[in-house]
């Protein structure tokens, strides 16, 4: 007999164990009662969300997590439930998946293969298991197994082997420029390896820089895609089995291009990071530059303009176009806007340090305060407002120091963080292919951060073409001076831009979170030691 088996692709907040279960519930007694499902898979660790970090530490949270689960075997029947949660046994904490079904536990696995690189610390908290689950759902055999478990040959091997005709595998798999097609490629040379059909089930949504793509899928036994879910959103979708227990194809949801993907995490980022944290909306500098730009366009379709309002603070060194094209960005987005020039302000921390700058000329110190007068009136606003300061500096400037602490670095949440300025200019473009909301004036024009007379970005820094490539080579893929040089750039330069990543760790240290976008995002993902005599 035909069965079907729903795949729910939710967003599952760290910490609230109670809203994750009633999540749980809804959706199992919907893919039951509207999908006819016999069956539904959700993604890994759901009911404490992922990840959970040092919240697993605590007792009271793990003791939390099973009266949750103790609450879903009450309340749930007629349909298998298969939920990922943190499992205390013998001693030791588990990344564990159940399978519910009419008030029992009837199956349980323990993740065999626990990631402790990049983002993930999972051996931090966790214990491998060792044992393959094979448990009879809809009259087929499946195979349970979690995230990491699919990315190496052992674990479907040894499910296949116990006897399972099918893999339901639960992940929290994040997303990062290229991951969802190269997921896509393991899973199914998994299956022509296990000779599996494998559902992989993924979590969607924003949780601190991690972004969550969901674009949940199922494979054949010889790795072909028959269905993908949506990506950045929300789904219950439902997998029809045939008689023979195979998997049918299905709606297959097409993969946006580059661009349009970093975008749209980027809205996912900054919307579930300002919902999530219960902020009133956001406040952000804008200066008719292009990053300030992008950064508005990502808050207001992340949160709509309501919850948007935008600071014009010029300086004497502001150009008239810079201001005009600020306005004019916000005039066509719709957000609240209001100008005060820092002018004051700056006037009376130069009068205040007379004495002590007496006989020196000036130089940086005169821009950072600057940027600090804009920092102060920002965060004020901010405190004053219940809105939370976005800041707006991109990887490139962070990457080199070129942004000032306590000044532009100043804010909750920083949507550009790992998106280089190459990017930040195509991302700019698609984000008007439709309709202009960034005047193409602020995309053609040079960057400059109009802390001095006539200044541009190129009289620190070499072309962002080129930097951003030095930086891709340094940052993320860990090659040294000698390599980037063989690859055709200047020795002096490389050294230059090298050094400038190496001593302002200091500055990325106390920068605000940001949206993960790249294999190797500054924060919790590349740490530096900040004292270094390498």
């Amino acid at each position: 007999m035909q069965a079907n088996i729903a795949l729910a692709q939710g967003d599952f907040l760290v910490g609230d164990i109670t809203g994750n279960v009633q999540q749980v519930l809804d959706i199992a007694r919907r893919a039951r009662d509207e999908l006819s499902a016999a069956a539904v898979v959700f993604p890994e660790l759901c009911l404490c969300g992922y990840p959970p970090e040092d919240l697993l530490l605590r007792p009271e949270f793990l003791a939390d997590v099973e009266h949750g689960l103790a609450h879903i075997l009450l309340q749930v029947s007629g349909i298998d439930v298969v939920v990922g949660y943190p499992r205390q046994h013998e001693g030791r904490l588990y990344n564990a998946a159940g399978v519910v079904r009419d008030g029992e536990l009837i199956a349980e696995y323990f993740k065999t293969e626990l990631p402790n690189y990049s983002v993930f610390d999972e051996k931090r908290y966790f214990t491998p298991g060792e044992a393959p689950c094979v448990v009879d759902i809809a009259g087929i055999p499946m195979g349970i197994t979690v995230c990491e478990d699919i990315w190496m040959p052992g674990p479907a091997a040894r499910t296949a082997a116990a006897g399972a005709k099918m893999l339901l595998n639960l992940n929290a798999s994040p997303y990062q420029a290229g991951k969802g097609k190269e997921r896509e490629q393991v899973v199914s040379r998994r299956a022509r390896e296990s000779g599996l059909p494998i559902v992989y089930v993924n979590l969607v949504g924003g949780q601190d820089e991690l972004v969550f793509d969901g674009a949940s899928f199922v494979v054949d036994a010889q790795g072909k895609i028959l269905q993908r879910s949506r990506f950045f959103d929300h789904s219950l979708d439902v997998l029809s089995l045939s008689d023979a227990g195979q998997p049918m194809p299905g709606v297959v949801t097409p993969c946006p291009g580059e661009e349009e993907m970093i975008y749209r995490a980027l809205v996912t980022g900054v919307r579930d990071y300002v919902g999530k944290t219960g902020f009133q909306g956001v406040v952000l500098g804008l200066s008719g530059g292009i990053d300030s730009a992008l950064t508005l366009a990502v808050a207001v379709d992340a949160l709509g303009p309501e919850q948007v309002e935008v600071v014009l603070m010029p300086s004497r060194y502001t150009a008239d176009m810079s201001n005009e094209d600020a306005l004019e960005q916000a005039r066509r987005m719709g957000v609240k806007q209001s100008i005060i020039p820092i002018e004051p302000a700056f006037s009376a921390f130069l009068d205040m340090l007379e004495d002590e700058f007496a006989g020196q000329p000036m130089d940086v110190t005169e821009e950072n305060i600057q940027a600090r007068c804009r920092g102060i009136i920002l965060m004020a606003i901010s405190n004053k407002s219940g809105r939370m300061l976005l800041t707006t500096g991109n990887k490139s400037e962070l990457s080199v120091g070129y942004a000032t602490l306590y000044g532009d670095m100043a804010g909750g949440f920083a949507p550009l963080k790992d998106v280089f300025k190459t990017m930040v200019y195509k991302l700019s473009r698609w984000r008007n292919r439709e309709q202009e909301v960034i005047p193409e004036r602020v995309i053609v024009r040079p960057p400059s951060a109009e802390l001095r007379p006539d200044q541009q970005d190129t009289d620190s820094l070499p072309p962002y073409d080129v930097l951003d490539e030095i930086l891709r080579r340094y940052v993320e893929q860990d090659q040294g001076v000698t390599e980037i040089v063989a690859a055709g750039f200047d020795k002096a330069l490389v050294r230059r831009i090298t050094r400038m990543v190496d001593i302002n760790e200091y500055k990325r240290r106390q920068a605000p979170p940001g949206v993960k976008v790249t294999r190797r995002a500054y924060g919790r993902d590349r740490r530096y030691p900040i004292v270094n005599g390498y």
